[in-house]
């Protein structure tokens, strides 16, 4: 499954599923992660695959080595894992920007206005650090207006699946006590967080205002996302970092 954010041109953005690709076993079929043990080749030739779909090449992409920061960088030329970043703006239109997710959010921007596109890969660490509104800021810098931004969250793990304990809460209540509005108990140990509605209000409080929000949950769409989480439970990773990622991707 893939799926298409209302609110960014159609033929401009992908929110891509699981399937799709060359890859078999338990990364069938359209798996991005180079840290996994799915053969290269495959990987290589799924990268291939996603850039077609946007009538381009798999050199244009720009896809980053990320972590859990809230480092963003303006996208000149494309590159392939070599900067370390987890947000990335560019106005140029031969740059395909590219997210890896496995229950992260992935967050694409457009201004078509003025020509400038964004891309956050939005974990809740990360989320947290400020990556989104740097991605926007980043674009404003580079010419585009709050007004004439739209924002896509696309799958991600909803609330109902996305369970948390009391110290990952706390880091939202340090930043601020409304936080806890994100959270719903279970037991005063056990925490169930509106990731997505997070990054919302984040959105809307630095002045964008259009917004759309996927609500796919990447961790019970078995059939459509791969899910880290997913793969945990099912003890389906042997070796760390072996499990599979899909891309979500926008260009001018």
């Amino acid at each position: 499954m893939t799926y298409f954010a209302d609110n960014i041109l159609k033929s401009k953005h992908c929110f891509f599923g699981c399937s799709g690709g060359v890859s078999g076993g338990k990364y069938a079929s359209l798996n991005t992660n180079l840290s996994s043990q799915d053969s290269v080749t495959n990987i290589e030739h799924n990268f291939a695959i996603i850039a077609r779909h946007f009538n381009l090449q798999k050199a244009q992409m720009f896809t980053m080595r990320q972590s859990v920061s809230a480092n963003v960088v303006w996208a000149e030329k494309p590159s392939r894992f070599t900067i370390t970043a987890d947000g990335a703006a560019t106005n140029r239109e031969d740059i395909l920007l590219c997210i890896e997710t496995a229950d992260c959010a992935p967050v694409l921007l457009a201004d078509y206005r003025q020509g400038i596109i964004g891309a956050a890969h939005a974990g809740w660490r990360g989320t947290v650090k400020g990556v989104v509104e740097n991605v926007v800021q980043l674009m404003l810098d580079k010419g585009a207006k709050k007004q004439d931004i739209s924002a896509a969250i696309g799958p991600c793990m909803q609330q109902k699946s996305f369970e948390v304990k009391n110290d990952m809460r706390q880091v939202f209540l340090e930043q601020s006590p409304q936080n806890d509005k994100y959270f719903t108990t279970v037991d005063n140990i056990t925490y169930f967080f509106d990731l997505p509605a997070y990054i919302m209000d984040k959105l809307h409080t630095i002045g964008v205002e259009n917004v759309s929000n996927s609500a796919i949950d990447t961790y019970t769409s078995t059939d459509e996302y791969f899910s880290y989480r997913r793969y945990c439970h099912l003890n389906l990773i042997d070796v760390p970092k072996d499990y599979p990622t899909q891309f979500s991707c926008i260009r001018l």
